[in-house]
């Protein structure tokens, strides 16, 4: 798939959304797993395929992740089921407060994290971000529905 990234405003237009689903995140790390969850039963009950879906729930466990260690509360996870053209899409989007402030040494290990922009771009068709002057910040991903 040929990933880029580009302001939002560029698909998924109100017209193309067939189905949407948002959920607060909460800012914990332990809560990641019922997110990945949530979001895993939604995309059923839109008849997204088990493999589209575990992808999916890939790049959602990867952003809302991210937003959990990374931003400031609050932090939200919107799903749309779009139209685009002869086939649907699935939006993700994670909207957060922001940096966090990162304190002396308690930045993680290369190692042990760091690679979840990887994953979101091998799998996402198209992924980017937009600021907004209050400070949120909503990271979004386009993925294959079928």
């Amino acid at each position: 798939m040929n990933s880029q990234t580009m302001d939002r405003a560029d698909v998924c237009t109100a017209e193309a959304v067939i189905a949407v689903y948002t959920c607060p995140v909460p800012h914990s790390p332990q809560a990641v797993s019922g997110v990945r969850h949530r979001a895993l039963g939604v995309l059923a009950s839109w008849g997204t395929p088990g493999a589209a879906a575990q992808e999916a729930v890939l790049v959602i466990s990867e952003m809302v992740t991210n937003a959990v260690l990374h931003a400031l509360p609050p932090a939200e996870l919107r799903l749309l089921l779009c139209s685009e053209g002869d086939h649907d899409i699935i939006r993700v989007e994670v909207t957060d407060a922001g940096a966090a402030p990162v304190w002396p040494g308690t930045g993680t290990c290369p190692d042990e994290s760091g690679r979840g922009a990887a994953v979101v771009e091998a799998l996402a068709m198209r992924h980017g971000s937009l600021s907004r002057p209050s400070g949120l910040t909503t990271w979004w991903a386009d993925l294959p529905a079928r």
